[in-house]
């Protein structure tokens, strides 16, 4: 197998990024396809495991011949360090993409995935697509489509992260629909069914989401909203819902925050990412439910996605990003200390 060894931000602020944030080494851990990009990160069985999409061809199917060759790789290693392929996912025909790791309750890592078919450059439909490793997080099932109920399961639907929580998988699935795009709640016990526990009424074609728990049980979503992209005004939401996450408030957090992530800090201080004018940014979501941003990490071009987890009293972090040319998987780490101050 292959082996490689919140500052507070104002909406009205200029684009240009403090020099005094604080910095963190970065270390490049996978550059092995033209493009790798969308990553997540767990620890199972006291290793870590990052995960991300590999192209042959770029971010997008080929505009010459509508091929979107996407896989899914999944990285393990036993320090952070040395990396090694543990699994390859494909299928035939799918353009896999946005792959997110969980543990189930049996104990195994999921792997949930888009999946996209295309005929040359038209989208002809949206599989959600998850598999499963064996107890030791060595073997993975090859990809096949979720099930979601037949009330609210159209042919582009998207599950992007799904978290567990007293035994029951969380996520929230997006479908393309015009004018505006709608997102459902969704929970499962198996990780492959899935009913819907609530629609939720985010304008502004909300999409990619991460669910997490407080402490207390109350659940939190942070949202991505793609209209108005082009002018910077999609702000992400975050909302909160107490069981049985049928009743939501919900809030602007001032920055679109692409491929958005947040954890849960020990002290309890919401600690987010995503893209922030055009870089990776990480950043606090304070009492107000607004994103301070801490530390931009080294990025430019096609870039974000960040996955956490925390470990022995730091933040281990991974991304993508094309700043030194080719599109890479990278890895930084901050201590818990310097982010619970």
């Amino acid at each position: 197998m292959k082996k490689i060894a919140f500052l507070m931000f104002s909406l009205l602020a200029i684009p240009a990024f403090s020099q005094t944030q604080p910095q963190y080494p970065v270390v490049k851990i996978w550059d092995g396809a033209v493009h790798s990009a969308f990553t997540d990160l767990i620890v199972f069985k006291g290793k870590f495991y990052c995960t991300f999409r590999e192209s042959s061809v770029g971010h997008v199917p080929s505009r010459e011949t509508g091929v979107g060759d996407g896989e899914v790789r999944v990285l393990c290693s036993a320090d952070g360090k040395t990396w090694e392929s543990v699994a390859l996912l494909k299928k035939a025909t799918y353009d896999l993409r946005d792959s997110k790791l969980s543990v189930t309750p049996d104990g195994r890592l999921m792997v949930v995935m888009g999946g996209s078919v295309y005929e040359k450059l038209d989208l002809k439909k949206r599989l959600t697509q998850v598999s499963f490793s064996d107890t030791e997080g060595r073997n993975f099932s090859a990809p096949q489509d979720i099930q979601i109920e037949e009330s609210v399961r159209t042919n582009l639907d998207w599950l992007w992260r799904v978290t567990w929580h007293n035994g029951v998988g969380y996520g929230v699935v997006y479908q393309l629909k015009s004018p505006d795009w709608d997102v459902y709640l969704l929970k499962t016990t198996d990780g492959i069914h899935y009913e819907k526990v609530a629609k939720l009424d985010v304008p502004g074609r909300p999409n990619e989401s991460t669910v997490r728990f407080a402490p207390d049980g109350e659940m939190f979503i942070l949202m991505r909203r793609e209209l108005h992209r082009e002018k910077g005004i999609n702000s992400a939401y975050l909302g909160r819902s107490k069981a049985p996450f049928t009743a939501w408030t919900w809030n602007a957090v001032g920055e679109p925050l692409g491929g958005p992530n947040f954890q849960f800090l020990p002290n309890g201080k919401i600690f987010a990412g995503g893209r922030v004018k055009g870089k990776t940014g990480l950043g606090f979501i304070d009492e107000n439910g607004k994103f301070q941003l801490f530390t931009i990490l080294p990025s430019a071009r096609d870039n974000s996605y960040p996955g956490f987890v925390i470990q022995d009293d730091t933040l281990w972090v991974s991304y993508y990003s094309g700043h030194e040319g080719k599109t890479s998987i990278y890895l930084t780490k901050i201590p818990l200390d310097d982010l619970q101050k």
